[in-house]
């Protein structure tokens, strides 16, 4: 039986894996980040409103493929290895980051080029939607036990960079173009640079080790014997429903203060594209410190208590937080009520991944927690946008902060009901 890695190679291997990450999350955030730039050359009609609504529509229609992502690399990872699916996803969000780099907007090719954006969006959808349950699962299988919260934290820490390094793309372009430029050709840029990171994480995935707890399970299968992964999934009924459970409010907390907090601070609160990328960018390097430190914090004493704190702060807080965000009236006062929303939303983002891994045993984990996490975010994460834009264009955008809250509340009972997975994990001590 194969010994557990070095500290040492756990640590080249969850910064490998963490990198590449990062720059897969770039790619799929760089698209909400630009679309204020390139709505216009896509969707040429109508208001500003009304072109975020076809980019959020198209934002949604990657989120869709999130869960067939999910299903597939996610059989892949437990079937072939978690660096194999790793590799496959980031050559996927390659191809999605090139194609819209290069599409031609709709003054020169029609409606061929929001068919060719749905396509594009459509490979970054089945992309991270393997990403995030692969690497979950490699994050947590290759921490440890004893730090396994800390260290599994930073899929959200690189996944939070990845959206940073997106927003600080846009201030230099913002700093170094004319609007005009950036509508015309520079919001290609970030896309090309995306296209090219990805290479470069391939390169550092391709030298990753594989988990031990992945090898000994390979090494432990009878012969000859082999079960569908579904049907081994849904032998584990009530995990699947946990983790859409506590999926539901976190991912809808975390899109609406993430993704979206951008566009509200234009198209609600009334700031400069300027001022709402400079808020967001701040409040997301502090969301970003906090992750790992939200993580040792579920190491010392249990998941359970740092998933209730979010729990109970978004249940109470989100209409009250997006009331005050939507009059803000100065980049302070916003920055201030940013982080104190995302402050909140770490107690879901932190843990979340580990907590889900812990559910499973080895033989399903990727799938596990990769599927039923896809289809939570695709119907409700990746809807923010469009249902948050389309209350606002009818009139009624503070009934969209009460869906936020309803929807925190059924996770905040699903945490008060669950084990704490660090007390109940499926995974091995020392892993």
């Amino acid at each position: 039986m194969p010994a557990a890695p070095l500290l040492s190679s756990r640590l080249r291997s969850i910064l490998s894996g963490s990198i590449g990450n990062l720059v897969e999350w770039y790619d799929w955030y760089v698209y909400s980040a630009f679309a204020l730039y390139f709505a216009p050359a896509f969707f040429p009609e109508g208001n500003q409103t009304a072109q975020l609504l076809n980019t959020a529509a198209i934002f949604a229609v990657g989120f869709l493929m999130r869960p067939l992502g999910g299903w597939l690399l996610g059989v892949y990872a437990d079937r072939h290895g978690r660096k194999a699916a790793l590799l496959l996803s980031v050559l996927l969000m390659c191809g999605g980051s090139l194609l819209i780099a290069l599409t031609p907007g709709y003054a020169q090719i029609g409606v061929a080029a929001p068919v060719l954006l749905v396509l594009a969006r459509l490979l970054q959808g089945l992309s991270v939607g393997g990403e995030y349950g692969t690497s979950a699962t490699y994050l947590s299988e290759m921490a440890g036990a004893r730090h396994r919260g800390f260290f599994s934290s930073f899929q959200y820490v690189t996944l939070l960079a990845g959206q940073l390094l997106a927003l600080l793309v846009q201030l230099g372009l913002q700093a170094t173009l004319t609007p005009a430029e950036l509508g015309s050709w520079g919001w290609r840029v970030p896309f090309v640079l995306g296209a090219a990171a990805a290479v470069s994480a391939l390169y550092l995935r391709r030298n990753m080790a594989e988990t031990t707890e992945f090898v000994q399970q390979e090494m432990a299968a009878p012969a000859g014997v082999e079960f569908s992964k579904m049907t081994l999934l849904l032998r584990h009924p009530r995990e699947i429903l946990t983790v859409v459970g506590l999926t539901l409010g976190g991912t809808l907390a975390f899109y609406t203060f993430t993704t979206y907090a951008q566009k509200f601070l234009v198209n609600t609160t009334g700031f400069s594209k300027a001022q709402a990328t400079l808020v967001s960018f701040g409040a997301l390097a502090v969301a970003l410190v906090l992750q790992p430190l939200m993580g040792a914090v579920s190491d010392k004493i249990g998941r359970r208590p740092v998933l209730l704190f979010f729990g109970v702060g978004a249940t109470l807080g989100t209409v009250p937080l997006l009331t005050a965000l939507g009059s803000a009236a100065s980049v302070g006062a916003a920055f201030g009520l940013l982080v104190l929303a995302l402050t909140i939303v770490s107690g879901y983002t932190s843990i979340n991944a580990v907590v889900k891994a812990e559910l499973f045993p080895t033989e399903i984990r990727a799938l596990g927690v990769g599927l039923p996490y896809a289809l939570t975010v695709a119907v409700f994460g990746g809807t923010a946008e469009y249902v948050a834009l389309l209350a606002k264009q009818q009139g009624v955008e503070s009934l969209y902060y009460w869906y936020v809250t309803a929807c925190a509340a059924i996770s905040l009972l699903v945490y008060w009901r669950m084990p704490d997975t660090q007390a109940t994990s499926r995974m091995a001590a020392d892993a």
